[in-house]
């Protein structure tokens, strides 16, 4: 059993817990996910298993979609409402034009600051330890694409407003909407986060952990050229990740299977006609 599967990650587990629960459902400890979701987030998160763990890092999961909801008039140390309130303020109304018109400012690159309550390593320790010591660190910056960002709703009542947004991997949406409330010169936190899309991987196509699942095969899961291999001296040259040659042949990778349609291996061009055994199975 190797593939992908699409889980629809619930509200207070870690990335790490949802790993944890499909090796005990699969019987098997070749478990790992791409792309981390805290656990104040659900939504679309993608694992391998087995052999599906070796193809991770293939997958094309550049573009990243979000449905983030708002708190104003609050401000935390997390960014997120989880975290240590630092400033909170009276808010009154919600003039919605000038609501849609900062998101729209964030639209195509921007410089984004890294959140010190994350994940990312600075001298061999990670920021949110930093932060739990109160030790002082300068925060990295990066640069990050906003395809496309849409206001979706405006709760008047409860001071909240809902956004969608499609982004480029390594996006922080928590530090997205801290940008945006220094324009919009209001207090506001991340209180709910739900990814939706991973590059072509759709949330509805995935299922909770306790349902059944829908193992997508590892050939489907890339979009590679596929070769399939009948003769057998090129099957056993495969199998053991000996090089190639394959004339006429441009693809930056290949997914080669055998005659029952089972994965052998990914390979990678070397050279003009060469290929070298990327990933075997």
């Amino acid at each position: 059993m190797n593939g992908i599967l699409l889980i629809n990650k619930v509200k207070g587990l870690t990335s790490r817990d949802v790993v944890n629960e499909i090796s005990k459902k699969y019987h098997t400890k070749k478990v790992g996910h791409a792309g981390t979701l805290d656990p104040i987030a659900s939504g679309l998160l993608i694992i391998g298993i087995n052999g599906g763990t070796k193809i991770l890092e293939l997958l094309t999961l550049d573009k990243k979609e979000y449905v983030a909801t708002v708190k104003m008039g609050i401000k935390t140390d997390t960014l997120d409402i989880t975290g240590n309130v630092l400033l909170e303020e009276e808010i009154n109304t919600i003039d919605e034009k000038k609501l849609e018109k900062v998101l729209k400012t964030f639209t195509g690159s921007y410089e984004q600051t890294v959140p010190k309550y994350s994940a990312v390593k600075i001298t061999g320790k990670r920021l949110y330890e930093y932060a739990r010591k109160n030790e002082e660190v300068t925060l990295p910056k990066r640069i990050v694409n906003i395809y496309n960002i849409e206001l979706l709703n405006v709760d008047l009542e409860n001071k909240e407003f809902t956004f969608k947004t499609l982004v480029s991997k390594g996006t922080y949406i928590r530090s997205l909407i801290d940008d945006i409330s220094n324009k919009l010169n209001i207090c506001c936190t991340m209180k709910d986060l739900v990814r939706t899309k991973s590059g072509k991987f759709k949330i509805e196509d995935s299922y909770l952990i306790e349902e059944d699942h829908n193992i997508i095969d590892i050939k489907d899961a890339l979009d590679f050229k596929i070769i399939k291999v009948n003769n057998q001296d090129m099957l056993k040259k495969i199998k053991n990740g000996n090089k190639i040659d394959l004339l006429n042949e441009d693809s930056l990778y290949i997914t080669f299977i055998d005659e029952n349609d089972q994965e052998i291996a990914i390979y990678q061009k070397d050279e003009k006609i060469e290929y070298k055994a990327f990933k075997v199975f």
